[in-house]
């Protein structure tokens, strides 16, 4: 089972045991803009994705990771989607559950191990995020990473406002041939 353990936070795998904690999540109409979700998950559809969560990263394309405090509390997700290892790259998405819990460096940690995780283990050459123009925390966390503003999506998003701008991100692993 996959486990990166950092200073005050780890990245596991989804264990059956993280059902309440990705209903919660999965369905915070908070987070939807971001998510790109539509309509509430059943707790029937998630244990399906639970169940299916135990497979390849390079059969799937996808990597989805909780991010745990150190008594084992999932707090967030972290994921890796698009992954696509003939061009050796992957989108990074995150998400800290809490509000109480942002803003203490541990998306930053998070970031960072998965970072690690995919330049060293699964060897890819980049990664790239697409974060709305407004979510400068999201914004400046990537940026301290060393992901660059490489372009902008007018009006890709809509939302109940009106439409946004994305603002596509990308990191070059320059240890990658």
């Amino acid at each position: 089972m996959l486990n990166i353990k950092g200073e005050h936070i780890s990245l596991r795998a989804l264990e059956p045991s993280d059902l309440d904690f990705l209903y919660q999540l999965e369905n915070d109409t908070s987070i939807w803009e971001i998510s790109g979700t539509l309509k509430p998950y059943s707790k029937k559809v998630l244990q399906l994705y639970l169940d299916n969560a135990h497979r390849d990263i390079y059969e799937v394309k996808q990597l989805r990771l909780c991010i745990c405090d150190t008594k084992d509390t999932c707090i967030g997700l972290i994921d890796l989607f698009d992954f696509d290892p003939k061009h050796q790259r992957a989108g990074v998405g995150i998400v800290i559950a809490d509000p109480e819990d942002r803003d203490k460096g541990l998306g930053r940690e998070a970031l960072t191990l998965l970072c690690n995780y995919a330049f060293k283990v699964l060897d890819l050459h980049q990664l790239y995020a697409n974060i709305l123009e407004d979510n400068q925390k999201s914004i400046h966390l990537f940026e301290n990473l060393g992901f660059q503003k490489i372009g902008v999506k007018k009006e890709w998003i809509r939302t109940s406002t009106g439409f946004k701008d994305e603002i596509m991100f990308q990191k070059i692993n320059s240890n990658v041939s």
